[in-house]
């Protein structure tokens, strides 16, 4: 398995972002050149450069960079954040591009992404956000597609995808582990390599993504990047642990997370959209009280009725949710 590095560039520097939030960006570095230097040194296989001007506004003005990076990087050098045009697929190809990640556009503009795959056969990696009950996110995990895993990795599959990425939407990679069950799903489903795009917390969870085995198949690779920058490990001890990990053989166990019933997915979800809304009334609830604390009562009451609606909106879930499981257990 290949240890891949991310570097998220914003506004020319490489920072750290909490559950992809661009607002509560940390600075880390102001040469992202450097810092993957750094890392290639220390044993990285491969850089995964994420542009977020690019992704969230549509800004380029990091590709120069981005370029240069590639260009002096000594290693492959993927690019992603917004590519969504043939034309920006194909000007970092001929950059030296080893391979140009599409997300969203995987899902809104699929012929494109056919077109692409046809037409650079090995260099279109596609990068799918799914949350608990296999729906993809799209728009850095702010809209539910209404698609889900299995039928976006056949497709894109059948497009002549060179690899996907996948992971969780939602998750906070130093607090809670990866989930194996959507990986195993895109093992199971497609010939690809399939990369693990979360994050780990630690050097365990490491160990599990490489453990994988699912039906003689495992993972091609793991990105990092925010736990190495947290200080939970560094890419010289994931590398060394990877390089001592002892071969697996056929005595060894297998690890296959079990498959998730439809009626299974469809609960996560719904718990999924609870946790969301209350999250947002948790935010509501935060902002009030700071306006409270500023003397801006004229804001507080307003965010506090927005707290409401939110809180509304949850008992109504929860009394959907209630009605569900009382329905189930009847019939059981």
């Amino acid at each position: 398995m290949e240890l891949l590095v991310r570097i998220n560039i914003l506004d020319g520097r490489s920072v750290r972002l909490r559950r992809g939030d661009l607002n509560e960006a940390i600075p880390l570095d102001n040469d992202p050149i450097a810092r993957a230097h750094s890392w290639i040194l220390q044993g990285a296989d491969k850089i995964h450069v994420v542009d977020l001007d690019a992704a969230a506004h549509g800004d380029y003005r990091n590709r120069a960079l981005i370029d240069r990076l590639i260009a002096e990087a000594g290693v492959p050098v993927q690019v992603a954040g917004g590519v969504r045009s043939p034309a920006e697929a194909v000007r970092l190809i001929e950059a030296g591009a080893w391979r140009v990640v599409m997300g969203t556009a995987a899902i809104e503009d699929q012929n494109m992404v056919w077109e692409l795959c046809r037409d650079h056969p090995g260099k279109i990696v596609i990068s799918l956000d799914a949350r608990v009950d296999e729906e993809i996110a799209t728009r850095g995990w702010g809209t539910n597609s209404g698609r889900y895993l299995e039928e976006v990795l056949v497709e894109m599959s059948s497009a002549g995808a060179a690899a996907f990425l996948v992971a969780e939407a939602g998750r906070d990679a130093l607090v809670e582990p990866p989930y194996l069950g959507i990986l195993a799903v895109a093992l199971r489903t497609v010939a690809e390599p399939v990369i693990a795009a979360g994050g780990v917390r630690n050097l365990d969870d490491l160990g599990k993504l490489m453990a994988m085995d699912v039906d003689g198949r495992s993972l091609a690779g793991v990105i990092v990047g925010r736990e190495v920058t947290h200080g939970r490990f560094t890419i010289e001890e994931a590398k060394q642990y990877m390089l001592d990990a002892p071969p697996r053989s056929g005595d060894q166990p297998v690890l296959v997370p079990p498959v998730v019933s439809t009626q299974l997915r469809e609960a996560a979800g719904a718990y999924q959209r609870l946790a969301e809304v209350l999250d947002r009334a948790a935010a509501h609830a935060r902002v009030a009280a700071q306006h409270f604390l500023d003397g801006e009562t004229p804001h507080g009451p307003a965010h506090g009725l927005a707290v409401a609606g939110h809180v509304s909106k949850a008992r109504r879930l929860l009394d959907d949710l209630a009605e569900e499981h009382a329905g189930r257990s009847e019939v059981e």
